[in-house]
């Protein structure tokens, strides 16, 4: 052999090599990323070749499948009550994948999840029947909030304080899943996804925005935790008017006739007395505020019920004057409704705080329990008398305050309003906020929140206690039917 065929033999075989190489690290290296790839058609072929395993609300299924009328996807999903239930479904698309629940659960309801498969199709590989996602979401009230939000943009939340268990939630405006459920929905995600309100956020899990005055219910359980005050019904050292630390800038109070001068904490969270809570949030300084707040379940990014929420944060390296405006809920400090329901919710519960979720149970085809989800433990934030005087403040707030349209005939009702600034010097529409709790007979409770972000209202009707309360109120009712 002479020496160029000699070296082009060794040339061709090194790129030979190089294939073998190559091919190999795609087969056992490469082969998930591939697989898993959006863009590789086959995977979606794969999932909607079989009708999808269903989510389950109150015993019955808010989703099905639909058989396709041709092309290579066999099947699409649909949906029962889509508006109703989008917040908590998400959506399942042939397209443009899946969200929420939907996403989360997508290998037990395509029939993928390895739990779901006997020994035999293990070996054989075989797809399993789908699996089923069961809610704790109530019907009633998750109808009750969807009817009583309207056409008003917003959300709400309700939770049971006992187990953590979400029994509504509700984002408006909504949108229909079924829309974007097939592969030639292209106009309508475009139309979802450009629309100005975007309806395809879950303002209930993923907008956090200032929580306004209902913050104050985590300055008051900072004050009475850490011993600044003895009890609700204690005198404040609080001056009317008050002036930012280190400013000339007054702040004042919604009701200029109010007896927020030196006001005990119930009377300061029952005409909701900015001074109180501004002055109290200086004098606790802003490190046991936060303390307070992350107890609550501030400042982490690990909140999943299972989908993950937004990170509702309470700020760190403030002057006084900052400490002070987050005392009322305003500067950096941001909640989203599930967390100002986790603060109700805690305070209901006696200074208990249970872990929230929303799936009870996970199952196979034939109703077999994959997992249970129990009630999933609780932490203690506050004491039990922290907790206890908080009640009685909030219950004053509905029966004497700002939230008497909370009111429930035959339970217990205790809240506090928000109306928190929007846009650069409060120039926007503000928010209305309003979280709550109630209990009412045979032990039933339940803890709520809502936010208002507009509802077409003039600027000066704009009220936790005119727009959100209502909204409350008609959940708790339903809860506590």
């Amino acid at each position: 052999m002479n020496k160029t065929i000699r070296h082009t033999s060794v040339f061709v075989l090194l790129l030979v090599l190089a294939l073998l190489v190559r091919a190999t690290w795609v087969q056992f290296h490469d082969s998930k990323a591939l697989a898993d790839d959006q863009l590789n058609r086959r995977n979606a072929i794969e999932q909607y070749a079989y009708p999808l395993g269903d989510i389950i609300v109150g015993g019955d299924a808010v989703t099905g499948s639909k058989r396709t009328k041709g092309g290579d996807l066999a099947y699409k999903r649909t949906y029962k009550d889509g508006p109703l239930y989008s917040a908590v479904t998400g959506y399942s698309s042939q397209v443009y994948g899946a969200t929420q629940l939907e996403g989360i659960y997508k290998d037990l309801l395509d029939g993928t999840d390895n739990r779901l498969k006997n020994p035999l199709d293990t070996l054989t590989n075989k797809r399993a029947d789908p699996g089923d996602v069961l809610t704790t979401i109530d019907p009633a009230v998750q109808k009750a909030a969807y009817k009583a939000l309207g056409d008003k943009k917003g959300a709400a939340v309700a939770v049971d304080p006992k187990t953590g268990k979400i029994l509504g939630m509700v984002s408006t405006p909504s949108y229909d899943p079924s829309r974007i459920s097939g592969s030639t929905d292209g106009d309508a995600w475009k139309a979802l996804t450009s629309d100005e309100d975007k309806p395809m956020v879950n303002r209930a899990l993923r907008q956090p925005l200032p929580p306004g005055s209902t913050f104050k219910l985590v300055v008051a359980a900072a004050a009475l935790e850490s011993g600044l005050y003895g009890s609700v019904d204690e005198k404040t050292a609080s001056p009317n008017p008050y002036t930012l630390p280190g400013t000339r800038t007054v702040l004042k109070n919604e009701n200029s006739s109010a007896p927020c001068e030196d006001a005990t904490i119930r009377t300061a969270l029952r005409y909701s007395c900015n001074n109180v809570f501004a002055k109290m949030a200086v004098d606790l300084g802003q490190d046991k505020v936060k303390s307070q707040a992350e107890k609550f379940g501030f400042n982490t990014d690990k909140l999943d019920v299972p989908v993950r929420a937004a990170k509702s944060s309470y700020p760190s390296g403030m002057d006084k004057a900052q400490t002070a405006l987050t005392g009322i809920g305003q500067f950096d400090v941001t909640a989203t409704p599930l967390q100002m329901a986790l603060v109700s919710a805690a305070i209901s519960n006696g200074g208990e705080l249970a872990s929230p979720h929303m799936v009870s149970k996970v199952t196979d085809a034939d109703g077999n329990v994959l997992r249970d989800f129990g009630d999933g433990g609780s932490e203690r934030v506050m004491s039990a008398g922290t907790a206890e005087g908080l009640q009685s403040a909030m219950k004053t707030v509905v029966e004497e305050g700002t939230g008497t349209n909370a009111k429930i005939d035959g339970a217990v009702v205790g809240g506090k309003t928000g109306t928190a600034q929007h846009g650069e010097n409060n120039s926007k529409t503000p928010y209305a906020w309003f979280t709550s709790y109630a209990k009412g007979g045979g032990g039933k409770e339940v803890a709520v929140a809502v936010i208002v972000e507009s509802s077409g209202a003039a600027r000066e009707e704009v009220s936790g206690n005119g727009l959100a309360a209502p909204v409350a109120a008609a959940m708790m009712k339903a809860a506590l039917r």
